[in-house]
């Protein structure tokens, strides 16, 4: 296997669309459109969207049709941006679409990154307001609550802040980067140092110093209003105000955590942004933020936010939660001990009108090497058809997981009510 990408099986693979379904559902229930983007694109085309980082991380090769360079796109928002552009010119603004699907990323081999990332995650486009930022956020943190996190932040940000601040500084560009790469690691004593040797004003040295510490609840902005006095900064400030207005209406500030000194990704982003953490896990499971000039690269200029959440790190989040662990069991095993096989399919048939799923054993073997099949397959129930446990008019329900068993008369299959963990099962083998 090539470094990088790895083979999911059926356990794990299971896990994973647990936790795509639960995103899914909360995106569609917000009123977003699935969409679905290609797996290759011209480099010239899609590369126009991607951020300079994101250039360097993609997987190129030559096109033999065409005699032109194809790319596997390394990340879902530029192709979203294309289509919008170029494509979806006839549908009524703003556009909410929804997309799960994996990207390719060059990695560091020493890193022990995954090349492959799964993302899942919204585009809301054509909306110029704080209730779409706000709406975002409120979505990740829905998102977070129906897969059971419940000891998570919500890390937001606005990147005008930081702007407005460099901007009229004077600072010149060398020590601005050095000013930026400080602050993105909340080094505040590189910080001072850099503002030693710079030739700008006390107050200017004030603003850029605080950056690393404003980070915290909502008192952060006030202490951000006093620091800084530019009409940018204060732009911004005001516009994450009204954001974090409109979350307080959701019920969702007590997840939040305000972050000025957040600037990752400032050649994309141009307002609020947000990244997503879960206690005990070293990496965002999920991040965005408003990027208003991506679609007029495309030639179709429109505002837009949106955010993607990491599957990946969702999975490594989540991986031994119970519910998470359930959803890689299945119902039913069939086990029929008749030469006929006609009542065994009918009953499969019938199992799996009601929504359950069914496997049969076709393999010839006796009851406790199906029970041990079904036990390694994480099934739930192993049904008996024939043999001696059951009258001829019953079939025999056995809990895989600790071998209770009862007789059950075929005609109650069609409206009995089987547990999700057999708990109504009674009796023992």
């Amino acid at each position: 296997m090539p470094k990088g990408v790895t083979d999911f099986l059926p356990e794990k693979a299971a896990k994973i669309g647990f936790i795509e379904e639960k995103i899914r559902k909360v995106f569609e229930l917000w009123g977003f459109r699935r969409i679905i983007t290609p797996l290759l694109e011209f480099q010239d085309v899609l590369l126009i969207g991607a951020g300079e980082e994101l250039k360097e991380k993609a997987f190129r090769f030559d096109d033999r049709q065409s005699g032109k360079l194809l790319v596997i796109p390394p990340d879902i928002t530029p192709q979203i941006a294309r289509i919008v552009a170029t494509r979806m010119h006839g549908y009524p603004l703003p556009h909410r679409l929804h997309y799960s699907g994996r990207v390719l990323r060059h990695a560091e081999v020493q890193s022990g990154r995954s090349r492959e990332v799964f993302q899942a995650g919204v585009e809301l486009i054509g909306l110029d307001s704080p209730e779409a930022d706000a709406e975002m956020i409120a979505m990740a943190v829905e998102v977070m609550k129906s897969l059971g996190f419940d000891d998570f932040k919500v890390d937001v940000g606005q990147v005008e802040y930081f702007r407005g601040i460099m901007a009229s500084s004077g600072i010149e560009r060398q020590d601005r980067m050095l000013l930026q790469e400080a602050i993105a690691k909340k080094d505040a004593s590189a910080v001072r140092k850099i503002l030693g040797n710079a030739r700008v004003s006390d107050a200017t040295k004030e603003e850029i110093a605080a950056l690393p510490r404003l980070f915290g609840g909502r008192e952060v902005l006030a202490d951000a209003y006093r620091v800084v006095a530019n009409d940018r900064s204060r732009m911004a400030l005001d516009n994450l105000d009204q954001v974090l207005d409109i979350l307080d209406i959701y019920g969702v500030s007590d997840y939040l955590t305000i972050d000025l000194g957040e600037i990752r990704g400032l050649d994309y982003y141009t307002g609020i942004t947000f990244e997503g953490f879960v206690s005990g896990l070293g990496e965002e499971v999920c991040g965005g933020g408003r990027y208003d000039n991506l679609t007029a690269k495309y030639g179709s200029p429109a505002p837009a936010t949106g955010f993607a959440f990491n599957i990946l790190a969702l999975l490594t989040a989540l991986e031994k939660r119970p519910e998470v662990e359930a959803s890689k069991t299945k119902d039913f095993l069939i086990f029929n001990q008749k030469e006929d096989r006609r009542e065994a399919l009918e009953i499969a048939q019938c199992l799996r009108g009601r929504g359950y799923s069914v496997a049969r054993d076709i393999i010839r073997r006796d009851f406790d090497n199906s029970l041990a099949y079904a036990r390694s397959m994480n099934i739930l129930r192993m049904m008996v058809i024939g043999g001696d446990r059951c009258a001829d008019d019953e079939v025999y329900l056995v809990r895989v997981a600790d071998n209770k068993g009862i007789a059950v008369r075929k005609d109650e299959l069609r409206t009995m009510d089987f547990s999700i963990d057999g708990t109504s099962l009674q009796g023992d083998t």
